[in-house]
């Protein structure tokens, strides 16, 4: 596997595989290291990795930084990676998108993450708290990733696809989200095929609730985009069937890890968690603080339209960059005393949603649902505690911080 290594007489305290156990389970360290010693740095592999908060607020706002999604693969991999199925459909989404592709997709989906929209759910996701609690709570244990932290934001975004309840299970039975393709260390042939083939078979069943929702419109996101892919000159079929995938993968995964990243961080820092305890109105901050603590997407990546100079390092036009949220989000420079969770923390703006106009449509539904979850365990579950805190299973992924499982007790 390769390593990321800056080719200059620190390198060896610099090099890290992302995939290396010890690196997922805490890559602060290093990222505290990288951000001393090489700020602004460029691989041997030829992208530039970015720690400091201020360079990576820039380089997700201003204009001279895109995504330019095919030529980045084109300059990693060779010309045959798009004609891979999985990157060919991410290909389509508004992830990956520059405008003006970007802002015609995203606008179509716009209006059903407003503030207002959010608002209105809250008593629907507090209920599926509850009822995914109520399920496990006389057994007194359970897995919070499997029974609570997954559960919850995939019938949520279920209900705003239209997904229909007698087709979820499958969902319900675990994720498929696979962050590895937007990761610098490449993935091996077994990766892409089985990338690839969840791409396939998420499309078979995507096009069919397309076709349903032709049959039977309602209230729902699947059904808006279907009306905007019949009118003909605002979304393709390609588009529609990937972007549906895209909002389903999005809508529940980031929220998945910030509840199981925020709960673990909490049990292992327990004074913050009776702090809670004791003041339930310190929740939403505290989710800020467990977004900045420990982001669910640790990296995102920008491509340079034009040269541009970050910390006194000038950087040539069409080049890839590594922006490290995760170290950004711990820089002592824009927060003190970086790496103590404090939940009353003031002027929190975590990376972990991005920024600029690619800034997470989900960022409101994700703090609510969190904020819900931690409410509720808080008042159902105080007693609750994570035997396996010390030594957590983390799934193997750079981009996408989270734990493959987290068993929880309580009396």
């Amino acid at each position: 596997m390769d390593t990321i290594a800056q080719p200059t007489a620190p390198a060896k305290d610099l090099e890290f595989n992302p995939l290396d156990p010890a690196f997922i389970a805490d890559p602060y360290p290093f990222y505290r290291r990288l951000r001393e010693a090489a700020p602004v740095m460029k691989t041997p592999q030829g992208f530039w990795l970015i720690t400091r908060y201020e360079d990576v607020a820039l380089s997700l706002r201003d204009r001279r930084f895109g995504k330019d999604f095919e030529g980045n693969m084109r300059r990693r991999y060779g010309t045959d990676r798009m004609n891979e199925p999985a990157v060919a459909s991410l290909a389509k989404t508004m992830l990956v998108q520059d405008p003006p592709d970007h802002t015609r997709l995203r606008g179509l989906v716009t209006k059903a993450f407003t503030a207002r929209r959010v608002a209105d759910m809250r008593p629907r996701i507090k209920e599926l708290v509850d009822e995914q609690l109520d399920r496990v709570a006389d057994k007194g244990e359970m897995d919070v990733m499997r029974d609570l932290a997954h559960r919850l934001p995939v019938i949520v975004i279920c209900d705003m696809l239209g997904i229909p309840e007698e087709h979820r299970a499958p969902f319900l039975a675990g994720s498929n989200v696979n962050g590895r393709i937007l990761e610098p260390v490449p993935m091996t042939r077994e990766e892409l095929d089985l990338a690839n083939r969840n791409t396939q078979m998420a499309g078979v069943y995507f096009n069919q609730l397309c076709e349903l929702r032709r049959r039977e419109p309602k209230d729902d996101l699947t059904t808006e985009l279907v009306k905007a892919e019949e009118a003909g000159d605002k979304l393709t079929a390609e588009e529609l069937q990937a972007n549906i995938g895209l909002l389903f993968g999005a809508g529940h995964e980031t929220t998945t890890n910030l509840i199981g990243n925020g709960l673990l961080a909490l049990h292992r820092n327990p004074d913050q968690w009776e702090r809670l305890k004791a003041d339930p109105s310190l929740i939403p901050n505290a989710v800020e603080e467990l977004l900045r603590y420990d982001s669910s997407v640790q990296i995102t990546g920008r491509v340079t339209h034009a040269e541009v100079e970050l910390g006194g390092v000038t950087i040539d036009a069409e080049q890839s960059i590594v922006a490290l949220l995760g170290a950004a989000n711990r820089d002592p420079a824009q927060y003190p005393d970086p790496d103590r969770l404090d939940v009353g923390r003031e002027h929190i703006r975590p990376m972990s949603f991005g920024g600029g106009i690619h800034h997470c449509l989900g960022a409101q539904l994700a703090r609510l649902e969190a904020e819900l979850v931690f409410t509720a365990l808080i008042d159902r579950m105080p007693n609750l505690t994570l035997p396996e805190k010390d030594n957590p299973a983390w799934r193997r992924s750079f981009t996408l911080r989270g734990l493959s499982k987290l068993p929880a007790v309580w009396h």
